[in-house]
């Protein structure tokens, strides 16, 4: 096993807003952020790695289909024999689709479910498997809304994302007792993303008015679960900006 003294944060999910600002706050503390997506994307996986390494930190890009079970225990075994004991595994697969019910097919919602919940239960337990041994070790789950609460024309989402809150909340009551810290975080509101920018034409007065969601400030409280001393874990966490209805 590689041995880096500073552990390897892997990040499933690292896009271009919310998972590289993750990436980043954690390689700020000394960590190599692990940073993957599906392979199509993976000049921007690269880019994000680059500009990780250009500020100093340690990023490796590892470009992998979280739905593919082969592939994810290939990159949890390369990540902690090449690179570092796994210390911090983030799940942030978004698959956030909008189809009215009728309109949904049995694909779309399959497909959903594959990344939104699937892909979950993969991370979460290959990231198990290495860290029970250890006694240590920090998993996080990126929810939404959905939840909590399925919207009209979300019923796939939020199947997916549901399915996800309960993953988390099992492997918590399971890991929790053996020094493992499984956190599930719900985004509620929009986040400052070029989706987002490109659907709120007042996006820049929102911005201004701190009344939407910034990556950095998410990653931060994922940092922040992370460090938590285990007298006093959070197991779920809701993020919101302050002008977000409940």
């Amino acid at each position: 096993m590689a041995n880096d003294a500073n552990g390897a944060c892997v990040v499933i999910g690292a896009g271009d807003a919310t998972g590289a600002a993750i990436a980043r706050a954690f390689a700020r503390e000394g960590m190599t952020a692990c940073v993957a997506r599906r392979p199509r994307h993976t000049d921007a996986l690269e880019a994000l790695a680059q500009s990780i390494r250009d500020d100093g930190g340690k990023a490796i890009a590892m470009p992998t289909d979280a739905r593919d079970e082969a592939a994810m225990i290939a990159l949890f075994d390369r990540i902690e024999a090449e690179v570092a004991p796994i210390e911090a595994a983030i799940f942030n697969i978004g698959a956030n689709v909008n189809f009215a019910v009728a309109e949904t097919t049995a694909q779309v919602y399959r497909k959903v479910w594959e990344m939104g919940a699937f892909a979950g239960f993969l991370t979460g337990r290959e990231a198990a498997k290495r860290m029970i041994p250890r006694g240590r070790g920090t998993i996080i789950f990126t929810g939404a809304t959905a939840s909590l609460r399925g919207g009209a024309g979300y019923c796939a989402f939020a199947g997916a994302k549901h399915a996800l809150r309960a993953l988390a909340q099992s492997m918590a009551r399971e890991l929790g007792p053996k020094n493992i810290h499984v956190a599930h975080v719900i985004i509620d509101g929009a986040i400052d993303t070029e989706f987002i920018r490109g659907l709120t034409p007042d996006i820049d007065a929102k911005r201004a008015d701190d009344a939407v969601l910034v990556p950095d400030a998410i990653a931060q409280n994922y940092l922040w679960l992370h460090r938590q001393p285990r007298s006093a874990w959070t197991h779920e966490l809701d993020l919101r900006p302050w002008k977000e209805k409940f």
